[in-house]
């Protein structure tokens, strides 16, 4: 089939329909604190850029991740000013952006069905509860989806040199995207194209110039060794390895009633020629290389990595239920885009990222609850708990708290190592999802086994959908050589700012 060529007209329309989409159902979210690695790496590493021109960032441990994104942030406040809004909408932008890229990928890949699937394709994404939390989060795999997915459309198009420019731009969002360029390469090489393939060394070469400053201001490769201990050799455990592929293909083919359109994938397959042509086949070795990739790579196996093969599967979804018959094809592509969009609300009954769905905005707003609350009633406090939370009271450019707290990361997780004489005020929250009917076998320490090992009342206590902080203060407040009152330190009944009442503000 030919293609035809599409003024530029016509990509504003549809860029300005997906930004009005993507905009308008992110409303709410604009003014959120920043969240986990946001707080933690991403967001730090950019007001460095920011304020002091240091692209190898020193507010925060440096790592291995290239700065473009944190560039793309910096220049950004430049022009409109460092804060969450600006933040949220220069996200919103690249997915924008990234929506569009799915959207022709998904005409590409479609062309011999007409193409009309498409619309559907880029239904599926819009409702799907990881693109729809990470659209709003300043982290790199959003990112490294739009340019993934232009890239790879770029490259069945034939337009080599611009999907090897876009490979560059790539592989300085994310340095695990080289797996990209180096299948294009592979590809070429295969079919003894060995000029064009030569194009696609340009991404590794410009990676290794930042690797290569990297290790000549860090002294390391990867900006620092726990790095490398967390994402490279804590993975290559023989059960790691097996989990992390396992959870890979459970989120892509199941989770989410993806197995609606895996079914109508599997069909397809058997039934028709649709997947056997060049593009479909390049694009299912992107999916693989990415899956097997990212396998032994990373300590967390975050469900956000695989973004960026997300426009290939829904592609092949809306193009395998292309092949049903009218109401069959409505009723299915009905079902998996509602139930999608419910599961951004609603928990799936095992442990999760609360990042996959908008769950962490309940995170983020029970957490800025509990700032609110220490900066009225306890200004000078010495707070002890974990990361991020530790990060997020600790600097007010994180959007939690207006002046920072001293705070100190827990040595022991568990608590069960804790010099209690230390401790002035001691802050625990739920760090994973786990629900009243968890069916996983992974077994984490209640809140109720917590609140054991800990011999300080419960000051106040903060819950939403699940998600709770509980914040204990050492009887003798050593910050003040004050003592503190609880008019009632044995209950557990009274929630957030109710509790307030029952204790004497310090003097």
């Amino acid at each position: 089939m030919k293609r035809r060529a599409i003024r530029p007209a016509v990509y504003a329309v549809f860029f300005a329909f997906f930004a009005a989409l993507v905009f308008l159902s992110h409303l709410p979210f604009l003014s959120l604190p920043y969240y986990w690695d946001e707080a933690g790496q991403f967001v730090p590493a950019a007001l460095d850029i920011l304020r002091s021109g240091s692209w190898i960032p020193h507010s925060v441990v440096p790592n291995i991740h290239p700065p473009l994104v944190m560039g793309y942030l910096a220049a950004v406040w430049k022009v409109g000013g460092f804060h969450p809004e600006m933040t949220r909408a220069a996200m919103l932008v690249v997915a924008s952006f990234a929506l569009l890229a799915a959207f022709l990928l998904a005409i590409e890949l479609l062309r011999h069905t007409g193409g009309s699937p498409a619309f559907l394709a880029a239904g599926f994404l819009c409702a799907s509860p990881l693109f729809f939390a990470q659209a709003v989060l300043a982290e790199l795999d959003l990112p490294a989806m739009l340019f993934t997915t232009l890239a790879l459309l770029l490259f069945i198009q034939d337009r080599l040199r611009l999907s090897a420019a876009v490979c560059v731009l790539l592989v300085m969002v994310k340095e695990t995207s080289l797996v990209v360029p180096l299948v294009f390469l592979g590809w070429l090489a295969y079919e003894r194209r060995w000029k064009q393939a030569a194009l696609f060394l340009a991404p590794a070469i410009v990676l290794g110039a930042w690797v290569a400053g990297l290790t000549a201001k860090t002294g390391h490769w990867a900006g620092n060794a726990g790095f490398v201990h967390e994402n490279v050799i804590y993975p290559s455990h023989p059960l790691q390895l097996l989990g992390n592929l396992g959870r890979r293909l459970y989120y892509l083919f199941v989770a989410n009633l993806h197995w609606l359109g895996s079914i109508a994938i599997v069909l397809a397959a058997r039934r028709s020629i649709l997947f056997q042509s060049r593009s479909w086949k390049m694009a299912w070795v992107m999916v693989a290389a990415h899956v097997a990739m990212l396998t032994p790579l990373g300590g967390a196996a975050l469900e956000r990595y695989l973004l960026p093969v997300l426009p290939i599967l829904y592609a092949a979804m809306a193009a395998g239920m292309s092949r049903y018959r009218p109401r069959v094809q409505f009723a299915n592509a009905v079902a998996l885009t509602v139930g999608m969009a419910v599961c951004s609300f609603v928990n799936p009954p095992y442990p999760f990222p609360y990042e996959n769905n908008l769950a962490f905005v309940d995170f983020v707003k029970l957490h800025r609850e509990a700032a609110g609350y220490l900066e009225s009633w306890l200004p000078n406090a010495h707070i002890e708990s974990t990361w991020p939370l530790t990060a997020e009271f600790a600097n007010p450019d994180l959007g939690y708290v207006h002046k920072g707290f001293v705070t100190r990361n827990l040595n022991d997780e568990s608590l069960r190592d804790t010099d209690w004489r230390n401790v002035d005020v001691l802050i625990l929250y739920s760090r994973t999802w786990v629900p009243p009917y968890n069916v996983s076998p992974v077994h984490h320490v209640s809140r109720e086994e917590l609140r054991k090992r800990v011999p300080f009342p419960v000051t106040a206590h903060f819950e939403q959908r699940g998600q709770w902080v509980d914040i204990f203060v050492n009887p003798l407040d050593r910050y003040s050589n004050n003592r503190m009152v609880f008019n009632s330190p044995s209950s557990e009944s009274t929630r957030g700012w109710a509790l307030a009442s029952r204790i004497q503000a310090p003097r």
